[in-house]
This record gives structure tokens, C-alpha cells and sequence, in this order.
């Protein structure tokens, strides 16, 4: 039976933070039953359910139950992620002749925003309805000088869920100085759904020919590497776990995937086909389709045994994955990449769609 769009609007908490703001949680509903919850704080996404084939609504975002335990995340589940998604090297970088140095929460690295990143931050939010859509739309300004970084910067980013199970994330933002922005957001997946252990046989799809290869800190050398005869080759339909553990460098370095691949688009096309994930037993598939040059797989090597999610929960190595569309890893400091610099007078737009959909065989062509 076909439900109608809902948004519902509830109190999730309050931050023990002196000032102890209220965080909410948000539910987006469609005609398909399809369910998006979110949390103001870090705009995190809690759950998102979804159809199997056979029309049974699962899970299929890792997260936890309460709020306290995503303050002490570490791993950033669900999360907005800004000012800087992924690492910059060394925690600094040069513009316009001043060097600006971040916080090294992922030593000797800049990664995610740093610890007080978009992740960690209340956001304002409007939500609103149509006839076709349900959504929010979360703001927040970053002030001149956070984390260590330039610029006042005021930033929107906008969840809508469609009837067609497609979960929209627009993000803007504008800023009074010069200064590097790079949004993503960081949900892990389970199509099997959240507590259906690893995801070794999800078939993954990837549409780009090339990767940003790796040193030992998990900075970009500067190479665009083909991955022709190569683990990173998904341009067709291959098992996340076929070649995870093979004995080559850039995976060992990732202890598996986390890696960013160029996506083979062109730079002012609108949002394209970026990737595709599918799980076989249940036949529910996830696409994406992005605005942006990148896209950051990452195989959830750094879970282990001390996460305790949703339900009590233990999420493992490789329960998940992330797939965050993104600009390439330390752009600021890597002049080849494409420029992850906002002017003043300029507004920096961006577009990722998740569209979920099931399929009846085993296997994609």
C-alpha cells in the first residue's frame, strides 16, 4: 500500500556543549515508503530505508542510537563533511602568499574538517514539501578563521527526497575571502542492510578510467593512473571483495579501498552517472550521479570490533562502504588538480544524487 510524502520534525537531544543546544531529528517520507532520518547536528544522516525486490523496507546506513555516541564518533557516519572533505598533507596550505595551517587530527594530516568540522556543528533547518518532493534545507556559516581556515563562509545544503527513491543533496556556499571548500557527505552502506555483516559481495560499478594513486599517508602523489589491468578497475560490474587483498602497493597503503577515482565526465556537465552498487541477494541497487570531478571509495577498513552501532550492533572491517563524491584529496596543495578555491563573489554549487532501485538478477551486465 502507497503512502503519502511526509516530513516530521522532533527533538533528538541537547548538546552538552554550555550552551546546550537542541539538536532535532528530521524524517523524510515518500509515496514508496522510502525513509531518509537526519539529525541537525552534522546534518547526519541516522538511517535510510529502502525496498528489496520484494518490497521489504531495510536499513541500509550504518549509524548508532543515540546522540552522544556521534559526538564521539570517529568515523564519521552519516556526516556532512566540510570545510575540506579527505585529507590535505602536513595540515597546511599556501594562498595568496599566506600559509594557513590546520588542525592534524589525522596525524601528520588534515582530514574531514578537522575535529569541530561540518559534522560537529548544529545546523539551522527549514523543511518543506510539495506536491512531488519532501525535503530540508540545512544553513550554516562557518566564521573567518574556523579550523584555521580564511573567510566567512555561509553554506547550504539542501536534502530532497523524490518518488522515484532519489535522495538529492545540493550543497552552495559563498565566502568573503579566498579560501579552499570541498563538500561531501559521508554515509556508509549495507544494501543487505546495516547489521548484514561485510559488503565483499556488493557488485560495484565505477565510471572513471583513471585514480589518484597514494604515498604512505595516503596523500595523492599527483598521478592520474589508468586502472587498466589493475584492482581499481570497476568500469564494469566487479565484487567489491574480488580483488581487495590482492598483493598490490596502493592497496596495502589503504589496508583495501580509500581511494579517489576521476570520474570520467566533463567539467560543467551536469550531474552524470558516477557509480553504481548493487547487492544480489536482496536486488537492491544504489546509484549515484554527481556534479563533482571524484569520487572517494572507501571499503570501511577502519571499523572494527569496538564500533557498537544501531540495535547493539558491532560493525566490523568492511561492513560497509562509502562512496563520497568529492574534489580530489589535498587539491589546495596539488596545482594540477582541479582548483578547490572559493572567490568572494562567487557562489560554489555542487549536486549528488543517491537513487535507489531494485534489480532481479543476480549479476548486472
Amino acid at each position: 500500500m502507497l503512502t503519502r510524502s511526509s516530513v516530521e520534525r522532533k527533538w533528538y537531544g541537547n548538546l552538552a556543549n554550555g550552551a546546550g543546544q537542541a539538536v532535532e531529528v528530521i524524517t523524510l517520507t515518500n509515496a514508496e515508503r522510502m525513509r531518509v532520518r537526519f539529525i541537525t547536528l552534522g546534518g547526519i544522516i541516522t538511517s535510510l530505508h529502502v525496498p528489496d525486490r520484494d518490497g521489504n523496507l531495510q536499513d541500509v546506513a550504518l549509524g548508532f542510537d543515540s546522540l552522544d555516541d556521534y559526538l564521539h564518533d570517529a568515523h564519521f557516519f552519516g556526516a556532512l563533511i566540510g570545510r575540506y572533505a579527505n585529507r590535505i598533507a602536513n595540515a597546511r596550505f599556501s594562498l595568496g602568499g599566506q600559509e594557513y595551517r590546520l588542525e592534524a587530527n589525522a596525524p601528520p594530516n588534515h582530514l574531514h574538517g578537522g575535529s569541530g568540522g561540518f559534522h560537529r556543528v548544529v545546523w539551522d533547518a527549514e523543511t518543506f514539501a510539495t506536491d512531488n518532493e519532501v525535503g530540508a534545507l540545512l544553513s550554516y556559516t562557518s566564521p573567518d578563521g574556523d579550523g584555521g581556515y580564511p573567510g566567512a563562509l555561509r553554506v547550504t545544503v539542501r536534502y530532497t527526497l523524490t518518488p522515484s527513491n532519489e535522495l538529492i543533496v545540493d550543497y552552495a556556499a559563498t565566502s568573503d575571502r579566498p579560501t579552499p571548500v570541498n563538500f561531501t557527505q559521508h554515509s556508509y552502506f549495507n544494501l543487505a542492510a546495516h547489521d548484514r555483516g561485510d559488503v565483499l559481495g556488493h557488485q560495484l560499478t565505477i565510471n572513471a578510467s583513471r585514480f589518484t594513486p597514494v604515498d604512505a599517508a595516503l596523500i595523492p602523489t599527483g598521478e592520474l593512473r589508468s586502472v587498466a589491468r589493475t584492482p581499481f578497475d570497476f568500469r564494469e560490474p566487479q565484487q567489491i571483495g574480488a580483488r581487495i587483498d590482492d598483493d598490490d602497493e596502493q592497496l596495502r597503503m589503504g589496508r583495501g579501498y580509500d581511494h579517489n577515482f576521476v570520474l570520467d565526465r566533463q567539467p560543467h556537465e551536469p550531474a552524470s552517472f558516477a557509480a553504481r552498487l548493487y547487492e544480489p541477494t536482496c536486488g537492491r541497487m544504489l546509484e549515484v550521479f554527481t556534479t563533482e570531478p571524484g569520487i572517494q571509495l572507501y571499503s570501511g577498513n577502519g571499523l572494527d570490533d569496538r564500533v557498537v552501532g544501531k540495535q547493539w550492533r558491532v560493525y566490523r572491517r568492511r561492513n560497509a562502504v562509502a562512496l563520497e563524491t568529492q574534489h580530489f584529496p589535498d587539491s589546495p596543495n596539488q596545482p594540477a588538480f582541479p582548483s578547490t578555491i572559493l572567490e568572494p563573489g562567487r557562489e560554489f554549487r555542487s549536486r549528488t544524487i543517491y537513487k535507489f532501485s531494485t534489480h532481479t538478477e543476480d549479476r548486472l551486465e
